[in-house]
């Protein structure tokens, strides 16, 4: 797929309503403020770290892809910051920013562990971290014999595998909650998202939210 096609995707009324879903809950539970830095692990294009900057954060973008880094660049303003790296190995010093974000992005990285462990490193208050949920419509419908579309290749996860990747790290208050329990985006799953508790496990996005120890 190609980085505009991908970014696109975020403009029309389906996309749009899921990446605002998913940024709501993660920004929610960061308790984010104009003014705090973020970093957003496995950007991609840079839609979540432009939506970071559009509510006043000091975001930087990284991502090992230098195309999709190049498009972001293009499409976003001067301020924000764009690092190309491993999610494994961070190129930055311990507590280097308030808050680290990454969404979906780690279930396309080898050895996710070791990536949940450098994002715990470098977070100085919180971190968000989201996984595709197996135990979601959204598996059913785009996850099955090795995904289609944007997800070609994940890894879909449980509850139970998700905790396990936090097991032994220096982290503290460790939150799980799902966002996009009917992932069509009609005007009846807006509405069933509104009403359904975001502590239940069934939406498509597993969002696991900690502060550094």
């Amino acid at each position: 797929m190609q980085p505009a096609d991908y970014d696109a995707w975020y403009a029309t009324p389906r996309g749009r309503w899921i990446g605002e879903t998913e940024y709501a809950l993660a920004a929610r539970l960061l308790a984010l403020q104009a003014g705090d830095s973020l970093l957003d692990v496995g950007c991609g294009t840079g839609w979540f770290t432009r939506r970071a900057a559009a509510d006043g954060l000091v975001a930087t973008g990284l991502d090992p892809d230098p195309v999709w880094l190049d498009y972001a660049r293009a499409h976003s303003s001067p301020a924000l910051g764009w690092v190309q790296g491993d999610a494994r190995d961070l190129p930055f010093a311990s507590a280097s920013f308030d808050h680290v974000l990454s969404i979906a992005a780690l279930c396309f990285v080898d050895d996710e562990r070791q990536a949940v462990a450098e994002i715990v490193r470098v977070a100085r208050r919180r971190f968000a971290i989201g996984w595709l949920n197996r135990t979601s419509l959204l598996y059913k419908e785009k996850g099955k014999e090795g995904g289609r579309g944007a997800y070609q290749g994940a890894r879909w996860h449980t509850v139970r595998e998700v905790r396990v990747l936090f097991s032994g790290l220096p982290v503290r208050n460790l939150k799980l909650r799902s966002a996009v329990f009917l992932p069509s985006g009609t005007i009846w799953a807006r509405l069933l998202e509104q009403g359904v508790p975001a502590v239940l496990p069934w939406g498509g996005l597993l969002v696991v939210q900690g502060e550094k120890a």
